[in-house]
């Protein structure tokens, strides 16, 4: 791979440790996939967050970049193991929440917005159409290639932090047209009669797809969170995180439809359902906001939970970037829905959160918050409509 004077500089340690590092990582990167050269990027989101999932030799790895790496690009982070503030009302041990502070200061001290969301381009961090940018969690790398028509591929959490320290990444993958090209035509046989048939699609497509990109046909209108919650489930059960929604999505004009067909019926998202829901009536956690709630989603929550109070056997979590829980203060949908017994859990998520033998079941509109709390936490399943999640809050039966 082609470096200039000043990134074999970087490479050589006359910027510091950090950025000899990164450039170490992201000149392997290329010289593995063959890229031309760095290019430069306009925003990073990091993945590998949670202390939970880096321990103590990532704590240990994070402190020594932190010594002199500072970011170069607007970098925000991917959710954490914990509300960074309301952790005790969530049930997190001190313990944790000191190990998971210290990552966090880490971050911060190399400059990065301490965001603490999958959902990056609701506050902010919104790149325009064919910007390259650097991302690392699925459902957002999705999102921002197919809904907003920019350009990355899924990083892993080091070189993510590489792409920040450098400003740059290699040239390969999704950041080349040719690799953009749809493989697979998805038609969508079928309405979508509720949100979490959404997730059941992504279901669907994704254990059809097979890594390949769908092109897909048959959907006449989808909302951004019908968008957002399709993106989590479509990449998480085998798609790439690049799709196209013919009449929706960005750039789908530009491509004939492929010819190799899969067809999606009623009969196909019936068995989806059947195949993420667990046998269980009792449900112990519901849990809205994987990806993390837009104020929308926050708003319908708040209404559906009027005047209704959750069970005391039912943990009930909205999981949301702060600045929008900010904003559903100011709102009074968040007096709304903690005066019915639910919590908000800002900074956090489902997937990262160190919640193994704390619930036996949960509920949930999120088929991606399915597949980790079955598969991470080891929880029963309930993939639902918002309505279904909200009466097994107040009832702790699934109907």
């Amino acid at each position: 791979m082609y470096l200039t004077k000043e990134e074999e500089r970087m490479l050589d340690g006359e910027y510091g440790h950090a950025v000899k590092k990164s450039m170490e990582i992201l000149s392997a990167l290329g010289d593995i996939y063959g890229a031309e050269k760095l290019i430069k990027v306009g925003s990073v989101q990091i993945a590998g967050v949670s202390y939970h999932n880096l321990g103590d030799a990532g704590l240990e790895y994070l402190n020594g970049l932190a010594k002199d790496g500072r970011v170069r690009v607007i970098t925000t982070l991917n959710p954490a193991g914990m509300d960074l503030e309301n952790w005790r009302n969530l049930g997190i041990s001190e313990e944790f929440a000191k190990k998971q502070n210290l990552v966090i200061e880490a971050f911060r001290k190399m400059g990065i917005i301490v965001s603490c969301t999958c959902t990056p381009y609701l506050i902010g961090n919104l790149p325009r159409y064919r910007e390259h940018i650097a991302w690392a969690e699925s459902s957002a790398v999705t999102f921002a290639n197919s809904v907003i028509g920019a350009m990355t591929n899924r990083e892993g959490g080091p070189s993510a932090l590489a792409a920040a320290f450098i400003g740059k990444t290699p040239l390969y993958g999704l950041h080349l047209e040719k690799n953009r090209i749809p493989d697979v035509h998805v038609e969508v046989n079928t309405e979508l009669k509720k949100f979490s048939d959404w997730g059941a699609l992504g279901y669907c497509i994704g254990k059809n797809a097979n890594n390949r990109i769908s092109y897909i046909t048959g959907i006449k209108e989808a909302s951004m969170e019908e968008l957002k919650s399709f993106c989590a489930s479509v990449v998480t059960y085998g798609s790439k995180p690049l799709f196209y929604i013919k009449g929706i999505t960005p750039g789908f004009e530009k491509y004939e439809t492929p010819k190799e067909k899969i067809t999606v019926t009623e009969e196909d998202i019936k068995k989806a359902y059947d195949e993420i829901n667990d046998d269980t009536d009792t449900i112990e956690f519901v849990f809205i906001g994987c990806p993390h709630s837009s104020i929308k989603e926050i708003s319908q929550i708040a209404e559906k939970l009027k005047g209704k109070k959750i069970s005391s056997k039912v943990e009930f979590w909205v999981a949301t970037p702060r600045p929008i829980k900010q904003l559903s203060d100011d709102r009074g949908y968040t007096k709304i829905i903690e005066d019915a017994g639910g919590k908000f859990a800002c900074d956090t998520c489902v997937a990262v959160a160190p919640l193994k033998g704390r619930f036996k079941s949960l509920a949930t509109t999120s088929a991606k918050a399915c597949y980790y709390s079955r598969g991470h936490n080891l929880m029963k399943t309930k993939l639902g409509s918002l309505e279904q999640c909200i009466d097994a809050g107040v009832t702790g039966k699934w109907e």
